[in-house]
């Protein structure tokens, strides 16, 4: 790739779009940024020390002090980090801080593909690539409980069910940056979809881009 190259990726938890976003920056040699991961480090900086979740400074404290560089996705996978983090999402001066580190990831050399809620709108309006990758909530928990069964869990669909629809009306309904495809975002329903498949429309989408942009 000649210059910087970015890539925006949207979508409601579950739909696969945090795999796409990995397959997506291995094949093109792009940085790579799960933005959620960086509101989920500053939900666990806060249970860590045991504030509340509508602390407003210490939120702000623990934004400006986010390193993206060392997101550790193992502890911040954890299921009760998540619950927390969207709820750290709506303070709207958390969102600026963070936005500004991911908007500086963005335009580091040689580029990268971002994945979150709220990239082709707000933190990359101007991204050569918008994907919003969504699935229904059905299938979302599905793939939820059998990752959960994978790693020798048990839980309960309609509990998953019900998270991700009350976690959905969170991020859509925030008045701060809500989830939503941006106007011009290449818009992919994984429902029926595989992995791969997913893969090869996005590569598809990005190639045509690439080959327009050569040509200029």
């Amino acid at each position: 790739m000649t210059s910087t190259f970015t890539i925006a990726i949207d979508g409601p938890a579950g739909a696969g779009k945090g795999t796409l976003a990995r397959r997506l920056s291995d094949h093109y040699r792009l940085n790579l940024l799960d933005t959620g991961l960086t509101y989920r480090a500053v939900a666990h900086k806060l249970l860590e020390l045991g504030l509340p979740l509508d602390n407003v400074s210490a939120a702000e404290t623990a934004a400006r002090q986010v390193n993206l560089s060392s997101l550790d996705r193992t502890v911040l996978s954890a299921h009760a980090v998540g619950e927390a983090a969207s709820k750290v999402a709506v303070i709207p001066t958390v969102r600026r801080i963070l936005v500004e580190k991911q908007r500086a990831f963005a335009k580091a050399p040689p580029g990268a593909v971002l994945d979150g809620r709220d990239i082709g709108t707000v933190v990359c309006p101007d991204a050569d690539i918008k994907l919003y990758v969504t699935a229904s909530a059905a299938v979302r928990a599905k793939r939820r409980l059998a990752e959960i069964e994978s790693m020798g869990g048990s839980a309960d669909f309609a509990t998953i069910l019900a998270d991700i629809e009350r976690r959905d009306e969170r991020d859509m309904g925030r008045s701060d940056s809500p989830l939503k495809p941006a106007a011009d975002a290449h818009l992919l329903d994984t429902s029926e979809m595989a992995i791969e498949a997913a893969f090869l429309a996005a590569m598809a989408i990005v190639d045509d881009v690439l080959a327009k942009r050569n040509k200029a």
